[in-house]
């Protein structure tokens, strides 16, 4: 006869909040189509990850987008996600000029080709540069990144329309930026807009 223990419950993966449903977001950080519908992510803000995603955002050192990568198709796969299309959180122009590559791109390409889904480069642009969120508390966060992302028009005339998309980004505290990337795509038709970033800041 099998034994079981008490239900343990376990945090949400957006706001911390303990659910008894494992890998999964509470009630209301669930609710959209503003927000999301779901925010995933590998794991807390902590050493050696955190190490790890500061050498490839910060230090050039591009070859830590294919184990990183890796661990967000490990989790994508683990929560039974389903996709049409993943996309990365993009960054202003002059950023990416600046820094040279976009790193959550490469994360995000890293995981597509795992999980076979595809990835598409172009369909979110960012056309505000915005101040740094790092810093900033919810509201200022918010306000920060609100309209600074825009879909494509090739993607905003009926292409999105009943499809289910995954944002890849780096880091997630609030999840403005990941709220603030799926607003387009709502507009745009979209049925469900998922945020899976390597790390949640609590």
């Amino acid at each position: 006869m099998a034994m079981f223990g008490p239900v343990i419950p376990s945090p949400c993966q957006r706001c911390g909040k303990a659910i008894l449903e494992p890998d999964m977001a509470c009630k209301t950080c669930h609710s959209g189509p503003e927000g999301l519908n779901g925010l995933f992510g590998v794991s807390g803000y902590e050493e050696p990850l955190r190490s790890c995603i500061h050498g490839l955002k910060y230090d050039g050192n591009v070859r830590l987008a294919e184990p990183l990568g890796f661990l967000l198709a490990q989790r994508f796969v683990r929560i039974r996600m389903e996709a049409d299309a993943i996309i990365a959180v993009p960054l202003h122009k002059d950023r990416q000029q600046e820094r040279g590559y976009n790193h959550a791109q490469l994360l995000a390409e890293v995981c597509a080709r795992q999980v076979g889904v595809p990835f598409h480069e172009h369909m979110l642009v960012k056309h505000r540069a915005t101040l740094p969120q790092v810093g900033l508390s919810m509201r200022e966060r918010h306000l920060n990144i609100a309209g600074a992302f825009l879909c494509a028009p090739t993607y905003a005339t009926g292409a999105l329309v009943g499809r289910t998309i995954v944002i890849i980004d780096d880091v997630a505290t609030t999840g403005a930026t990941l709220e603030a990337c799926a607003a387009p795509l709502f507009t745009a038709g979209a049925r469900e807009v998922r945020g899976l970033v390597l790390a949640r800041r609590m």
